[in-house]
């Protein structure tokens, strides 16, 4: 199985990512998480992108474009994946489908988490205080909401049209829009 989630912040992405790749044996690829692992590391790709970031950049789509590539190319993910946080632009909506047909794959379903903006600002101001994020107020965080909605309404009506799309209302326990998204995507599959 082959599958992307999208959702805006806050809305439970991550999370619901390592749930479904679990529940389908798949492992859930983030491509934050594989950023963070480089820098951390301080691999070649690592520091670059470190390098970007302190100049106020965005990591361009050439290199999250290779990276995702390179990592669908790893043994766990032969028998299908789940990408958390890719594709985000058209271009990687390109890149993407050119690599699946490259392997001779295909997406099964895009996993769209659904929910409130109010909702989302709310629990994004919790968690904001939580965790001691200063950064973190309502009107930043709409800012956010913003951008992720004029970014991705393209990338949404794409796999629309090609009938890959289901929506899930990602409000409510863990478990709850955990059920929703297993149920929404057997019926889809089957």
């Amino acid at each position: 199985m082959r599958l992307l989630i999208m959702g805006p912040p806050g809305v439970g992405k991550g999370t619901q990512a390592v749930g479904i790749a679990a529940h389908y044996g798949i492992p859930a690829i983030s491509t934050g998480d594989i950023f963070r692992t480089n820098v951390k590391n301080q691999t070649p790709l690592g520091q670059e992108v470190s390098r970007i970031m302190a100049d106020g950049g965005y990591v361009p789509d050439t290199i999250t474009n290779a990276i995702v590539a390179d990592r669908l190319t790893e043994a766990d993910a032969a028998q299908g994946w789940l990408l958390d946080g890719y594709p985000r632009t058209s271009g990687q909506v390109d890149a993407l489908d050119a690599e699946l047909a490259r392997t001779g794959q295909g997406l099964d379903a895009v996993i769209s988490l659904v929910a409130d903006t109010d909702v989302l600002v709310g629990r994004l101001l919790k968690r904001a205080e939580l965790e001691g994020r200063d950064d973190d107020n309502a009107d930043t965080i709409r800012h956010r909401m913003e951008i992720y909605t004029e970014a991705t309404d393209p990338l949404l009506a794409t796999y629309r049209s090609r009938d890959l799309l289901v929506e899930v209302d990602g409000i409510g326990a863990v478990d709850e829009v955990a059920g929703r998204i297993t149920t929404a995507l057997d019926a889809k599959l089957a």
